[in-house]
């Protein structure tokens, strides 16, 4: 255990900063479990994915740390030095074991920690646990750094697969703004030229009535010149006639007039 280990205080403190992360691990997974909306659980599980990556550069530090203490330790302390950080990888792998059973819950298949490549079959975390006690020492801190590095990389995968999709989803919403703007200025359009429409109506109905007015009053005058021929005809047809009266302004026919001359050699008595 951590307290019956003789360690260098930089170790020392490096290890208590692990198992505190541990212990968080530990209570995050907890509460996990008591969430059931699926956006709050990603969300724990980022944050878990976070203390996971701390985790594992607090390993790597200490074993940088007791690889440099091992020279001034005696072989048995080494030893248990050794054995604890491949318990404390032992312990990370099955928090990421964890994780990922909790992802493929989730059905987000894209965050899986451990991508091996395609084609290539996937190994579990809990497979790599079992097989851990067949590895030799430094095998297993070769796997449990391997794992960690895998885990980045399908993090960072896992970060650009996001980004490619708000990237999307921006993308996307513009493109429904500007139709929903382009759909407003199609509505407006519609309702000037209804508006014009029903103006032209009432223009075509008003000539309409004007050309009707138009139309009587030529009917009326054509009428009346009509009638003023007739008069006029008859006045110089029958020119006795005394039932029409003569028209105001015009002359009533010269009657017919004798000329008196006196012959030449006649007198009067």
């Amino acid at each position: 255990m951590a307290t019956n280990l003789k360690m260098t205080p930089q170790v020392e403190q490096i290890h208590g900063e692990i198992r505190d992360h541990f212990r968080a691990l530990a209570n995050g997974f907890q509460r996990l479990d008591k969430i059931k909306d699926s956006n709050r659980q990603s969300k724990q599980l980022e944050e878990l994915t976070e203390k996971m990556r701390e985790c594992k550069r607090l390993i790597k530090e200490f074993d940088r740390e007791i690889k440099d203490e091992e020279g001034r330790n005696p072989p048995e302390v080494n030893k248990q030095l050794n054995d604890e950080k491949q318990s404390m990888i032992k312990e990370l792998n099955s928090y990421v074991a964890l994780r990922k059973t909790y992802m493929n819950t989730l059905g987000n298949k894209k965050l899986e920690l451990f991508d091996t490549g395609a084609g290539a079959s996937e190994p579990i975390a809990a497979e790599n646990v079992q097989l851990a006690s067949e590895m030799s020492n430094q095998e297993l801190v070769n796997a449990g750094m391997k794992t960690m590095d895998e885990t980045d990389q399908a993090i960072e995968r896992s970060k650009q697969v996001v980004h490619q999709t708000i990237e999307v989803g921006t993308q996307t919403a513009t493109t429904l703004k500007g139709q929903t703007e382009q759909m407003g200025r199609i509505v407006n359009e519609l309702d000037s030229i209804q508006f014009s429409i029903k103006k032209a109506s009432q223009l075509v109905k008003e000539i309409g009535r004007q050309v009707a007015t138009d139309k009587c009053i030529m009917l009326l005058l054509l009428l009346i010149v009509c009638g003023v021929i007739a008069v006029i005809v008859v006045k110089i047809v029958n020119p006795n006639n005394k039932n029409i009266r003569d028209i105001p302004g015009l002359a009533p026919p010269a009657p017919t007039r004798r000329l008196l001359y006196v012959r030449t050699g006649e007198h009067f008595d």
